[in-house]
Order: structure tokens, then C-alpha cells, then sequence
């Protein structure tokens, strides 16, 4: 088991003693937990970030700042400690430190967090899900799910992330990797439906388990994709964790049929209504032979959201997340262990969960040789994979980048009902990365975050 160094235990301590502060006045002690992980950050790694929480504290109209109150207000005290305690220590402050270290001792991406299947098993049969083509026979049992938690620990990755499959049906061992690791903090992509009152009493148990609900827009979109009576199911299990004061967010897919519902503001105020602290965008991604393409949101959709969710983060207390247009905050794809990896059921280890080629198992190999195989050595090596931010990806944003990676190390597509070529695969992607290059030139062309990128130090630091 991973154990914190004298260093960490003190940076713990000095932490956990300013949230107690925090606890008793929020509106005075917030600006002193704020400088005191300032001071955590001696090589000035976050310096833009903490810019921005300065002006935001200064304000108690902000949309930020309500959002920073509301954890006070909504989320039970209990589990906003243990949030707090796992989130901003462990694996912000802590982890990070561990990271940098190990990247550069290593010389391959070391995560921010995994993304792991516990089962391949899924209660639904959602359109262009490619879990729905991968079986329901695929499990990690308790021991190798454990195992992975304690590599990534000791690399100094304390954030963990379920998807599968529907990660719930696996819901016992989920509670109890939980209680066996309490330093972590794990959340779930969950289509919401086995949400029910004694799962939600025992996420208010051990209050370190956050769960991203699955939710197309409103009923209509939701069931056309999803199936008739899931939006009523979910939209219980929302209502259960807001009752019992547990902090939930949503998982949002935008498509070419949903995309100006999602975006819109009646939207997004209503999922904060129904008490989402936090929004996850995705678009769709035809992965799996014979997934539709006509699914694919085209280019002036994802300008669309683009310019919605910016807009929603001057006016909505609501944290918000779009996983391909917010390249430029995080310089491009996050993917192959840069920030990310996924773990399918099957054990293998993947650049992302949208890429299912791999040249590692779970099973043969440790994390850390994973992330020097091949594969993840050509997402260390090239990415960025554009000069342009905002076109992050190397399969829906950069033409045949994927399978360039694919074909030099020699990786293997992780489909195991219908393996999918990889150069098939891209070129499903063609003509959308063309419009999107177009779209994304324009708009990177006159974007502030240009100028940020001009400053090779403010990457290095990042990055390294």
C-alpha cells in the first residue's frame, strides 16, 4: 500500500486544518485555503489557475463563488470533507507532486487519473454504445481492480473513474474498494438506473464515491437514445443523492440529433436545479464496426457548444467539462497517460477510452510498463498532436494520426467480437476532422489562449 512520505503528511495536515477552518466560515476562511494551497505550489505550476480563484473570491456575486458556496449548502458535510481531503490534497496537491517526479524519472506520461471497467455488462442497449457490441461476459474481478488501484497510487494517482459496461452492476465491490482505499476518490459514468436508496445510503456511508449521471437532454432525447422510461429512472436517482445531500454530475453526449437541446440554457439550468455540481460533454464517437455515423455532430454543432459552455462559465454555478474543446486549458489530447488511460474489462490497457487498440494487458504487464510500451511511447512522443488546441484528437480531429500511432507499435484492436482496422476506423472520422479544421482554425485564429501557448516556459512547467 502506498504510503505518504513525512513531507505529504505534513502538507495533509496543514490542509485538513484550513478545511476545518473553512467549515466554520466559509465566507472569511475560503480566501485563507486558498493561499494556503498557493504555497503548496512552490514552483508556480498553477500560478493562472489560482489567478482566476482570486478573482473570483472577490466577488460574491460570481457564478463561481455560488458554486463554491453551494458546496456548503447542498452537499453533506461529511462528504464535502472527504471530497475535499481526496480531491484537493491527494490528488491535486499530493499526487500531482508524485507524478511530476515520476515522469521525469521514468521519461513516459504518468496519469492524473484512470478510467477503469469493472464489467462489460451493461442493463441497457444504448444507440452507438460500443459496450452494448462488447458482450456482457467481460469482468476484472476484486483482486486485479485492487491491484490497479495500488499501482496507481503508488505512481501518485488518487483519482479513479468507472465506465464500462454499467460500472453498478458491479455495485458491492465498487462499495468496498471504497472502503479500502479512503484516500481515494472515485467517480462513475453511470446511465443512473441502479441508483436506488440503499445504493445512495451506502455512497453516504463511505463518501468517496461521486457518480457522473448519463443523460441525453430531456425525455425525449434521452429515450430515443437510451430506451422509453430511462430518463424517469434517472432523473429518480437524481432526486435520491440531492435528498440525501451527495454531490452527483452529469454525462452528457452531444450528437447531431441532441446537440442544440444539451447546449441550451433550459438545459443546463435544469440539471442544476435537480442538483448536478458538475456537467461532462462529450461527442459522440463512431467506435465499434457497423457503429452509425450519421450520429456525429457536424461542425457547426461543436462550434456551438463550444461558445455555450464558455458562456455558461460566466453565468452558470455549475462545473463544467467538454472533453475535445477544452484542448487549450489542457494543451491537446490528455490521453495515452498524459493525464488519462483507460483499463477495459478485458485488462487491456488503452490510450483512451475511445481508442480500443492496445499493446498491454493488466494481466502481463504493470502500469508503469504499460505506460513505456509502444503505443503509450507514440501518445508521450507526439503529442500535442496540432499546433491548434482546439483540434485535440488524434482520430475526430487530426486525419489518420491514430493509425500512424496503431501501425508503429504494432498495437491491436481490443474488440474482441469484431476487431475494427484502425485505418477503417479513421476514415469514418475524414471529412468531420476536415470541417473541423476549418471550423477550429478560425476560431484558434483569434483566441486568447494563442498567446499562452507563444510561452514555451508556461508549458514546460505544466508539463513537466
Amino acid at each position: 500500500m502506498s504510503k505518504k512520505t513525512i513531507k505529504e503528511q505534513l502538507q495533509s495536515f496543514g490542509l485538513n486544518k484550513a478545511i476545518s477552518m473553512v467549515d466554520s466560515d466559509p465566507d472569511k476562511n475560503i480566501p485563507r485555503l486558498v493561499e494556503l494551497v498557493k504555497k503548496l505550489d512552490r514552483d508556480h505550476v498553477n500560478k493562472g489557475e489560482f489567478e482566476a480563484i482570486d478573482a473570483v473570491i472577490q466577488d460574491p456575486n460570481n457564478n463561481w463563488y455560488r458554486f463554491i458556496k453551494s458546496l456548503w449548502s447542498d452537499i453533506d458535510d461529511g462528504s464535502r470533507r472527504v471530497l475535499f481531503e481526496n480531491f484537493v490534497i491527494n490528488a491535486a496537491t499530493i499526487g500531482s507532486t508524485r507524478q511530476k517526479k515520476f515522469r521525469k524519472e521514468y521519461n513516459c506520461n504518468i496519469p492524473w487519473a484512470i478510467l477503469l471497467d469493472p464489467t462489460s455488462a451493461c442493463n441497457l442497449h444504448c444507440t452507438g454504445c460500443w459496450a452494448a457490441e462488447y458482450g456482457d461476459k467481460l469482468n476484472m474481478d476484486y483482486d486485479t481492480l485492487n491491484s490497479i488501484i495500488e499501482q496507481g497510487k503508488e505512481l501518485g494517482v488518487f483519482m479513479f473513474i468507472y465506465s464500462g459496461g454499467e460500472p453498478l452492476v458491479r455495485k458491492k465491490d465498487i462499495i468496498r474498494l471504497c472502503e479500502e482505499h479512503k484516500d481515494c476518490m472515485f467517480l462513475a459514468f453511470t446511465n443512473g438506473t441502479l441508483i436506488d436508496e440503499a445504493f445512495a445510503d451506502e455512497m453516504l456511508r463511505v463518501k468517496n464515491f461521486i457518480p457522473a449521471i448519463s443523460i441525453e437532454g430531456f425525455e425525449e432525447e434521452t429515450d430515443a437514445r437510451r430506451g422509453k422510461g430511462t430518463y424517469q429512472r434517472v432523473i429518480h436517482a437524481m432526486d435520491l443523492l440531492k435528498e440525501r445531500k451527495l454531490p452527483f454530475g452529469a454525462s452528457c453526449c452531444y450528437t447531431s440529433k441532441n446537440t442544440e437541446v444539451v447546449g441550451s440554457e433550459e438545459y443546463i439550468d435544469y440539471l442544476i436545479e435537480k442538483g448536478a455540481k458538475f456537467a461532462w460533454f462529450f461527442t459522440y464517437m463512431p467506435v465499434g464496426v457497423g457503429a452509425p455515423t450519421d450520429l456525429l455532430a457536424d461542425s457547426h454543432q461543436r462550434e456551438y457548444m463550444y461558445k455555450q459552455i464558455r458562456a455558461f462559465r460566466d453565468t452558470k454555478p455549475i462545473f463544467t467539462l467538454d472533453f475535445w474543446n477544452d484542448g487549450e486549458y489542457v494543451r491537446g489530447c490528455i490521453a495515452g497517460g498524459r493525464r488519462y488511460l483507460h483499463i477495459n474489462a478485458n485488462g487491456d490497457i488503452e490510450p483512451c477510452a475511445f481508442i480500443h487498440y492496445s499493446d498491454s494487458n493488466i494481466h502481463e504487464k504493470t502500469l508503469l510498463e504499460a505506460l513505456q510500451s509502444p503505443l503509450f511511447m507514440q501518445y508521450h512522443d507526439n503529442q500535442p498532436f496540432s499546433d491548434n488546441m482546439l483540434r485535440p484528437c488524434p482520430l475526430l480531429d487530426n486525419k489518420d494520426r491514430l493509425a500512424q500511432m496503431v501501425h508503429a507499435s504494432g498495437a491491436h484492436s481490443t474488440d474482441l467480437s469484431q476487431p475494427e482496422d484502425v485505418d477503417s476506423l479513421c476514415a469514418k472520422c475524414h471529412q468531420v476532422a476536415d470541417n473541423w479544421q476549418k471550423a477550429a482554425d478560425r476560431i484558434w485564429e483569434t483566441s486568447p489562449a494563442r498567446e499562452r501557448y507563444a510561452r514555451d516556459d508556461y508549458w514546460q512547467k505544466k508539463d513537466a
